[in-house]
């Protein structure tokens, strides 16, 4: 194990974000898979970030409720950090976690939906959210394809492990994310011998594109979802599937839903019709039906379905899921 990099410097804020506004279900995802550079429990998470060169440890503690909700978030850095970083790094947060998103219309329009008013209601105030940067999410997109969960956490790891740095603040240890030239500095032979396979060709082509300023997210940020949608099939090794969760998760376009997986078509018909998991509707009908049920947040409504399912599974078992899983 490398030896941990010590952030002796701390520095507090608070952000008060838009109510309602719930923390847990926000800052932690069951159906995300377990990677190294986070950690959780009730009112709390320790995440990594790499902002501007710099590597950060982040707290983020609850203070509030959902109704008059307050964040304090601890950032832990190896070096003093100026005002100018600390605003831009806040900002960022806010953005990430979806913190001033305004939910008012989604939950007055879907309240009394029969399935899913009651969801509201229980995770009220849940937002989407991207830890990390958009190179950060690509990189696990990548590791994710075809491959079991397993298989995936064991990837992330080995990258961390061989590219990332090790950060100590706050009692925990977690690594952190690389920066894109260390990956493109690489020869895809030594990545393919950490077992990642043919997304070797992948991780450092999409590296490259960073490196080369061929993709910005922060230019990316302004564009439409069309032109977003466009410009990351450029990528290579990124289809479909992995664009869709970039247009949700990290450009938080609400209603985008152009593609389903197999794995998730089999988890919506069960979910919403109800089917044996063997037996799904096909993607053409799910995506019609969600367009006539969630019109105008389609992937949000969606979402709040499958966080509430990932939760139950958290909180018991859900039997039937669990073969499509395979942790």
């Amino acid at each position: 194990m490398k030896t941990p990099v010590e952030l002796g410097f701390k520095f507090e804020r608070t952000i008060k974000p838009t109510a309602p506004f719930n923390f847990d279900a926000t800052f932690y995802k069951p159906g995300h898979f377990p990677s190294g550079d986070n950690d959780w429990s009730p009112g709390v998470r320790w995440q990594t970030t790499l902002w501007k060169g710099v590597p950060l440890g982040l707290v983020f503690e609850n203070h509030g409720s959902i109704a008059s909700p307050l964040i304090q978030i601890s950032i832990f850095a190896d070096r003093d950090l100026e005002n100018s970083f600390m605003e831009s790094i806040l900002e960022e947060l806010k953005y990430r976690y979806n913190l001033q998103m305004d939910l008012s219309e989604f939950n007055s329009k879907f309240q009394d939906d029969p399935q899913l008013g009651s969801i509201i209601q229980k995770w009220l105030g849940m937002r989407p959210m991207n830890y990390g940067s958009l190179y950060e999410y690509l990189m696990i997109a990548i590791v994710l394809q075809n491959a079991t969960v397993r298989r995936s956490v064991n990837m992330l790891q080995a990258l961390f492990e061989n590219y990332g740095s090790l950060l100590a603040f706050d009692d925990k240890v977690l690594y952190c994310c690389w920066q894109p030239q260390s990956i493109h500095n690489t020869p895809e032979q030594d990545l393919r011998n950490l077992k990642v396979g043919y997304r070797a060709k992948s991780l450092k082509r999409v590296s490259e594109a960073f490196v080369s300023k061929e993709i910005d997210e922060f230019v990316l940020r302004e564009k439409n979802p069309e032109d977003q949608r466009t410009e990351l099939l450029r990528l290579y090794g990124v289809g479909p599937a992995s664009v869709g969760y970039i247009l949700f998760d990290v450009f938080h376009q609400m209603d985008y839903l152009a593609y389903i997986s197999p794995w998730e078509q089999k988890i919506y018909s069960k979910l919403f019709l109800e089917t044996e998991i063997d037996s799904p509707f096909s993607t053409d009908y799910l995506i019609k039906y969600f367009t006539e049920r969630f019109c105008g947040y389609r992937m949000l409504a969606v979402n709040y379905f499958w966080e509430d399912l990932f939760w139950k599974r958290k909180q018991g078992q859900v039997d039937w899921l669990e073969k499509l899983i395979r942790l």
